[in-house]
Parts: C-alpha cells; structure tokens; sequence
C-alpha cells in the first residue's frame, strides 16, 4: 500500500483522494477498454507493468544461465514464462486485493481500487482470480513434471503473502521469496532439476526484493503506520540507507556466486558492475520523504533486470 499523502476515505476530500490515487483516470484503459473490463484490467495491475517486470526478470535470467555456451535461451521458454508472469502477477495482485480490501478503503492510493470502491464484488474477484489460475495451469503443464511441482508450490507463498503485513516487520523479505521464484522455476523448466546456480541467484533475488520494495514502501509509511500495517520502511526508519546497502551487497554477492557457478565469463560480470552502480545510486539519490521519488527509484529497478539479462545472453553467445 502506497500513499502520496496521509489521505483517508473519512477525510471526505474526494479530489484530493483522486490525485493520491495509484490508478491514473484516462489513460490507454479507459480510452481503448470497454467498461465492463476495466475493472478487471485495474485488478490485474495491466495499468503498472513494472510489477509484471520485475516478476519476470528472475524467470528470464535463469533460463539465459541455463542456456549452453553459444546459444540465446530456449525462446518458447522466454514466452511462456513471459506470459505466466503476467497471469500470476494478476492472480497475486487478485488475491492481495481480495485481503486488504477493507485497509485499501481506508487509503487514498488505494481507495478506487475496483474492490476497496465496489465497482467489482468479491464474488467477481474470485471468479476473476479462478480465471487466473486456470490460464497459469495451462502454462504451467508445458513444463516437465519437476517444474510442474514446483511451480505449484509457489501458490503457498502467493495465497501467504498478503497475510505478512499484518504479522512481520519483513514482508518484504517474504515478497522476495515469492517473487523470485521463477529463478528456480525457470532453470527447472530448462533443465528439469535444480542446480547451484539457481539457488544463488534466487537468494540474490531474495536480496534484490528487499532492496527496491523497501524503496516501495516508504510511500506508504505515514497510512501504514496509521492503519497498523507493518514493513520494512517502518522497521528500519532513518537506518533504512545504510540497509539498503546492506541488501545491495548481499544481492550482488549471490548474484556472483551464481554466474561463478553457472560458468558465466567477463562480460556477465561487467553487467554486475553496473548493477551494483545503479543500486549505489539509487541509495544515494533515494528521498525517502518524497513518495514520487521512491515510486522512481522503484520503478528503475527494470533496468536492473534488463542489465542481468542482457549480460547473461551477450555473455553465453561470446562464452
């Protein structure tokens, strides 16, 4: 939960609320969509992709170290995955949104959210969300039996997430063992086991999430705090630039553990550099205070992804 501005329902301040509000009126999905669907599309984040991105980058990345010296990754992997990132991403955000639908009221980022405003009923959301799951199954199924199961047990921590916020000052880390699972789902997919290599790179993801959600989640602190909803941004306060380090470091360290093992040459490492340097930056410039430069900061976390990836296929075709 993000907020501009410590805004609620009870305030009456209607358009303050609409300006606080993560949804923005009129754009490609109020002027393309017909309006039955957009509640839906809004439910499914279609609106915010950089969420579907950042869900993808580990699937991606695992399967271009998976790939043997000279070749580019297995294509209809890339696609299913990229495919499955999107209907998982709206399943999480369906699920999420079915949880907090009563704190998402009480928000004004969140508040015309198509659940907390009633333009969809909890009824449709889980109709939307068995849709959801379906489409995934089907993807999923194209896997080898192994990545089947694996994939499958990532509903555990899809169904648990939502639930962290409210028990732990560490959701985040838990975001990060959700999110990053595709680091291991993707080399399975590929390879039909698991192997070190994956597991260092989703212990690196782990750390990555950590890095750029409690970036994320310093907009919302001041509601957070308000409502009862527990995070990192809370937890750490004015130490959160030295943590942030903190995660940078351990993000780059696994990350390196897993090109080492994976055989990765130069040019991978090079694209590590620049991810820690872009990391360092974002430290560095990050205003914590201000929810539009943590939204930033947060979003430019896709051309973290976009180096990795790019610096794993450059360095298998040249390897």
């Amino acid at each position: 939960m993000v907020a501009g501005e410590s805004v609620t329902l009870n305030d009456g301040h209607n358009d303050v609320m609409s300006e606080a509000s993560d949804i923005q009126a009129g754009d490609w999905i109020d002027r393309q969509m017909p309006v039955w669907l957009r509640p839906y599309l809004r439910l499914a984040r279609l609106d915010r992709p950089i969420g579907t991105w950042l869900l993808l980058f580990p699937c991606w990345w695992s399967l271009a170290l998976a790939a043997p010296q000279g070749n580019l990754p297995d294509g209809q992997m890339l696609v299913l995955f990229a495919l499955g990132a999107v209907v998982m991403r709206a399943a999480g955000c369906t699920v999420n949104d079915i949880v907090d639908r009563d704190f998402d009221a009480k928000v004004a980022r969140t508040a015309n959210r198509p659940l907390a405003s009633g333009a969809l009923s909890l009824l449709q959301a889980l109709m939307f969300l068995a849709l959801l799951l379906l489409v995934g199954l089907l993807i999923l199924v194209q896997f080898p039996l192994f990545a089947i199961l694996l994939g499958a047990a990532s509903l555990i921590l899809v169904a648990a997430y939502p639930f962290m916020k409210r028990i732990t000052w560490w959701p985040q880390a838990f975001l990060g063992l959700t999110f990053n699972w595709g680091a291991l789902l993707g080399w399975a997919a590929d390879q039909g086991n698991l192997d070190q290599a994956p597991v260092w790179l989703y212990l690196g993801g782990i750390s990555w999430t950590l890095f750029y959600d409690t970036i994320y989640a310093h907009q919302d602190k001041i509601d957070d705090a308000l409502i009862g909803i527990k995070s990192t941004a809370l937890k750490l306060g004015t130490k959160t630039k030295p943590w942030l380090l903190v995660f940078a470091m351990v993000a780059i360290g696994c990350f390196a553990a897993s090109l080492l093992v994976a055989g990765s040459g130069f040019i991978a490492f090079i694209a590590l550099v620049a991810i820690l340097l872009h990391m360092l930056w974002q430290t560095y410039d990050v205003d914590l205070d201000d929810a539009k430069d943590c939204l930033a900061k947060f979003r430019s976390n896709r051309f973290i992804g976009c180096i990795m990836f790019a610096g794993i296929v450059l360095d298998r075709l040249m390897g």
